[in-house]
Formats: structure tokens, sequence, C-alpha cells
């Protein structure tokens, strides 16, 4: 690819669209119907960090530290990284047993409405086709355009595919490399696998040095609007540091760039951000392994893992339960947000039992009670209960402990959905929210019940209204899975 021909065609995309590359012009986007209706995706990450399957995907940094745990792994398994170093895991990831198609059966059985492959990780193997590095899966290792193909499978399945880029963790993430005698080594140049390979600084410091250079940031947005031209996601998600102060102007020229070229092409465009990386109201907040407390007035995601230790495949994984994964998932929706859910294939392309079996038990239980989720929007309130979750970055580690009191809610034209997070055992739920108002005024909902019926059975309940709360009765349905009633209105 002619670099500086893409370059100029980038700049003619950004001044001649609706969206310049500013924040004020930015704040125009909307977020997309279908997203905020879809509720429930896939996130995938699959590289060549699948092959050790030690660790976590952070393999490529953490082996070119002495004493981490990665590297004493590294130095039994392989032997010293001088000598077998992580360029020399690409040939051993053959994919052999991918199947795009399975993958999204899979895909469509869990319920999910979006899919979104890692395109590129920090370790700078592109998992696509790309006229910018030679590193990539179309043309080393798999020798197949991973995202292309994963990407048509979906589509014919009515699943909306995006990408996630992780590329500018790059500029550090092999710098320790350079510190003993490994593989990495200087001169390195643009091209290079490793490059650039710089000393590792403060993450939270937005100001820290070294700082990225303009070569480097201008190969990151020309990698990132390939990706956009090559595969027109729906979405794009971004993982954290680019929210470093000397990424900024190229987040927005990128922004400007992706929301263009999807008005060009009349198609639906959404950025997931971190850290306050965008300004708010130019793309979506995302909270990576945690959620907020509160309702939002604005639509979010939150992604997590189906393992507790590692976003890729490792043989170790810790799973979380599909129960636990569902309560988390019915609060983030009842807060206005939705849930990007990551599993991680082995290096082979097969999916881990585990992650499937988890899989298709959220996808049964979604298909129970798929009229509370999908096309819903939050109600006044997020829920009731006892249980107060702990907002912010990383605080899935442990489940949340509901109790039967715990109730969520969504809603869709005259029904409101009431999520039981725990089963009540009895037969018996009652919400406090749709007690009938009385004298004093102390209930907060006025509005007439016609029927109240439970999704899973379509049993229709009893039940009976009161200054305290509607007292529901039901037949009581043996599962550790939420159920949810359907509260008509008059």
């Amino acid at each position: 690819m002619d670099r500086k021909a893409y370059k100029e065609e980038i700049e003619r995309i950004i001044m001649k669209g609706p969206f310049q590359a500013t924040w004020d012009s930015l704040g125009e986007i909307k977020v997309p119907e279908w997203y905020q209706k879809a509720k429930f995706g896939i996130f995938i990450h699959w590289g060549v960090y699948s092959v050790p399957a030690f660790g976590s995907e952070w393999y490529s940094r953490n082996m070119y530290i002495k004493g981490s745990q990665e590297y004493e792994h590294h130095l039994a398994a392989y032997g010293a990284p001088k000598d077998f170093g992580y360029k020399d895991f690409i040939p051993m990831f053959k994919a052999e047993n991918f199947d795009p198609g399975v993958w999204a059966d899979l895909f469509q059985k869990a319920g999910a409405k979006y899919v979104v492959p890692v395109a590129e990780h920090h370790d700078g193997f592109q998992m696509y086709a790309s006229e910018l590095s030679e590193f990539n899966a179309a043309n080393m290792g798999p020798k197949r355009d991973i995202v292309g193909e994963l990407k048509k499978a979906c589509n014919e399945r009515g699943i909306e595919v995006g990408a996630s880029s992780h590329r500018v963790e790059h500029w550090f993430f092999m710098g320790h490399g350079k510190e003993f005698d490994s593989d990495i080594k200087e001169p390195m140049q643009l091209g290079d696998f490793y490059w650039p390979a710089m000393p590792e600084a403060d993450h939270h410091d937005l100001d820290s040095e070294p700082c990225p250079t303009e070569e480097f940031l201008e190969d990151w947005l020309l990698r990132t609007c390939e990706i956009v031209d090559r595969f027109h996601p729906k979405l794009v998600y971004f993982d954290w540091w680019i929210q470093h102060s000397s990424v900024k102007p190229y987040l927005k020229k990128f922004a400007a760039y992706y929301y263009n070229r999807a008005a060009e092409w009349k198609s639906d465009a959404v950025i997931n951000y971190k850290h306050d990386a965008f300004v708010f109201g130019t793309a979506v907040p995302d909270v990576e392994r945690g959620q907020f407390a509160e309702i939002k007035p604005f639509f979010w995601q939150t992604d997590t893992a189906v393992a507790r230790n590692s976003w890729c495949y490792t043989e170790n994984n810790s799973y979380k339960s599909a129960t636990e994964i569902i309560c988390m998932f019915v609060d983030i929706i009842s807060k206005n947000g939705c849930l990007l859910l990551n599993i991680g294939p082995r290096a082979d392309g097969t999916i881990p039992k585990e992650d499937e079996r988890i899989l298709l038990e959220i996808g049964e239980w979604m298909k129970k009670n798929e009229e509370a989720i999908y096309g819903t929007y939050p109600y006044r309130e997020s829920g009731e209960g006892p249980t107060v979750v702990e907002e912010g970055q990383f605080t899935d580690k442990t489940a949340t402990k509901y109790t039967e009191q715990d109730i969520r809610f969504t809603r869709k034209g005259g029904s409101l959905y009431a999520f039981a997070l725990v089963p009540p055992k009895n037969g018996m739920l009652s919400i406090t929210t749709l007690a009938k108002k009385d004298a004093s005024h102390k209930a907060n909902f006025s509005g007439k019940i016609r029927r109240i019926s439970l999704l899973e059975t379509q049993e229709e309940t009893s039940f009976e209204r009161t200054g305290e709360a509607v007292h529901i009765k039901f037949t009581p349905v043996e599962t550790n899975h939420p159920i949810v009633f359907k509260i008509e209105m008059e």
C-alpha cells in the first residue's frame, strides 16, 4: 500500500464528510438503534498468544520480564527468549480447525446480536488481510483472513460484526525485551514485528514519556482506518491507553473518518472507549470487567470475560458460572447498558467446551425470556432490593451475592418486565416499587396493572396490590437463573 496516498485519502474523507475532526462536530453522532436494542454481544480474544496458552493474552509482554511466571514458563517450555522469541509462535498458530460457520452458529444459539473479534491485539499481529504489514493472519500462521471470514458467517445469520483495536499499546508492549539478551534488538524500524518496543511508563499518566511519535501514531491511524475500509464494522472497540494525550488528535481524525465512511455507505457506526479517552457524547463509554451502580441516562457497555483470570484461552482458566453472568447482564440492561462477553478459542480454532457450555446455557435462558431483553428500554428505576452493585472497572472478580428481594426492570410498549435475580422458592414475590399509591403519597406508582404472567412458563399469576407492594403468587420454577414477570398495564 502507498502509505502517503492512503493518508491523503483519509484527510480527504474527513474534509468532505459531515463530521470533522473536532469534538464539537463528533458530538453530533447518534448511538445506532440496532446497538441499543441488541443488548448482548460476543467478544473474541484469539491470536498468537493462544499458542502458549499460559498466563493471559499478555504473554508477549510478560515473557520478556525476568522473574515473571511467563518468563519462567517460557524458559522451561521453549528455551531462552534470544533463541525462541514471541515471533516464533506465529508458525505454530495454524487455526487448522477454525470454522467460522460453527462459531457463528454457536453465537446465534447464545442469543448474541453482535460479535467483536480482536482485529489486532497489543502483540501487533493482525488477524486479517492487511496491506500495511506482512505480520498478519492471511500472510502467516493460519494464512486466512480470520476477521473477514467470521464477518461473512455472522452476517449470513443476521449478526452484526464489529472489530477491536489494541494496537496503540504496542508502543511499549515489547519494550522489556530490550532489557536483556532476547530476540528484540535494535535497530528496528516501521514494518518490523516488534517495532517500536519502547520503555514502559505509568499507564495512567496522560503525558508519560517516551511519548508515541508521529510515525507510530500515523501508522496506528492507517491500520485502524484499514479495518474500517476492509470490513465496514458496525462497531469499533478501543482498549485502554488511547487516552494518552499524544493520541487525542488521531482519535478525532479516526472518529471523523469512520463516521464519515459510515454516512457515505449509509451504514451505522459506534465507537467504544474507556477512561474518558473520547469526550462524552462522541462515542459510547465502556466499563471493563465492571458496571455502574445506578441507572444512567446515556447508553453504555460492559465488556467482561467468561474467565476471571484471562481474556484468551489458557490451560488453567477459572470460569464464571452462567448464572453469575446472566445476573450481571440483567443488572446492566436495567441500567441502560449492554454486555460484550468475551470467549477465548484455542490456537487450533476450536472453542473450549466450558466456553461453549456457558454460551449455550445463556442462550437457553435468553430464548425463554427474549421478550424482556431485546428492544427494551430502562424503567425509571433500575430495580429494587438490598444488594448494592460495586461500581467501577475490575469489580467482577467475585460474584455479586443477590437475594430473593433483588429485582431488576426493563420495559417495552405497555409492559414492564421484572427480573427476580434469585427465584423465590416459596412462589411469592413482592415488588415494592409498584405499591398502590395512597393518600399519604408514599408510593410512587399510580398506574393500573391488568395482568402479570411468568414468561418462562406463560403462567398467568395471581397478585394483590397494597400500599406496601404488589404481591405475586406463582408456581415455583426449578432454576438458578433469574425468572421474569411480564406486568401488563391498563
